[in-house]
């Protein structure tokens, strides 16, 4: 299992967030995103958002930096992503 997280490009409440994904399994991730003191609040269905003051951390402990076009198309060949349609209404 690889665990990914891509550029910080998404603003919200004053910060850029990221996205961190498995390629592979959704209990690895919650297992690397407990280690790696990651709220459980921050879980959207396939992924974890993250603030980009943790990124480096996330990286030295395992995490592989990619784009956000290479996270999104790794995401749908593990078989884990949600697609947006099936969010509405999720939260």
């Amino acid at each position: 299992m690889t665990v990914l997280v891509d550029d910080p490009i998404w603003p919200a409440h004053g910060r850029l967030w990221a996205h961190l994904v498995s390629d592979e399994d959704l209990h690895e991730l919650h297992a690397f995103a407990r280690r790696n003191d990651v709220p459980e609040r921050a879980f959207d269905l396939d992924h974890y958002d993250v603030p980009e003051e943790i990124i480096p951390r996330l990286v030295a402990a395992g995490a592989t930096p990619v784009g956000g076009k290479e996270l999104t198309r790794r995401l749908i060949a593990s078989g884990l992503r949600v697609p947006a349609r099936d969010r509405r209404g999720s939260h």
